[in-house]
């Protein structure tokens, strides 16, 4: 599902952010990214949807090259994807229902069915009581299951969680885990970067450890 080969990445001047790195993360699979902060697992998540583009090397996305796509072909490509930002980039405006049904009406869906797969997966984070809310009077981690919920609406083929339980306490990271699994269950392929010991521990998955833009260990399939 996803490979990269001998992939390198640079913000400019002679410092690497990622150096070398070849990985591969099978269809289905879950895994957690995982190391220091700085370590380079955020830019790592960001090069398997092209938010960057690697200085070399290449990438593989379900057996396609994205690395030779044109900018035309990225939108296509992120339409299989789910991600959670650690910043959430929920839109202030926009109620609860609007702000994760949005992947969806892109799509074209119908409001009737649009609201409805939304309240199906607002009830599966505890917050179907929030749906016409607006961000601003949600709480921190009311705002990351949110965001965690439009990510999963579309039912993606992978989904892309940077430290999705970071600001939640034990229940309610639990909770998001239980969502995670699930969606894992039904074919999703799940790549998670957190530093946190403590869900690894408790959560065992597959581990690819990055150190100072290295792959350090669990680049190879599992």
């Amino acid at each position: 599902m996803i490979r990269l080969n001998n992939v390198y990445m640079s913000y400019g001047g002679n410092v690497a952010a990622l150096h070398d790195v070849s990985l591969h993360i099978a269809k289905g699979d879950f895994v957690y990214v995982t190391g220091a902060s700085g370590a380079g697992k955020t830019t790592l998540m960001r090069l398997f949807y092209l938010a960057h583009a690697p200085s070399r090397g290449q990438i593989l996305i379900d057996g396609q090259n994205i690395t030779r796509f044109k900018p035309a072909q990225i939108p296509y490509l992120r339409r299989d994807f789910g991600v959670v930002f650690q910043d959430f980039k929920l839109l202030p405006n926009r109620t609860v229902l609007e702000n994760v049904g949005i992947t969806l009406e892109v799509l074209g869906w119908n409001k009737k069915d649009i609201a409805r797969r939304v309240n199906h997966v607002l009830k599966q984070m505890g917050l179907e009581h929030k749906v016409n809310s607006t961000p601003q009077r949600l709480s921190g981690g009311e705002q990351q299951r949110i965001a965690l919920a439009r990510a999963l609406v579309n039912e993606p083929k992978i989904l892309l969680a940077d430290e999705p339980t970071g600001n939640l306490d034990e229940a309610t990271a639990n909770q998001v885990m239980s969502v995670l699994k699930e969606a894992n269950i039904r074919g999703t392929t799940v790549v998670v970067a957190t530093h946190d010991r403590h869900l690894l521990d408790k959560h065992p998955r597959r581990v690819i450890m990055v150190d100072k833009g290295r792959i350090s260990e669990g680049g190879d399939e599992a």
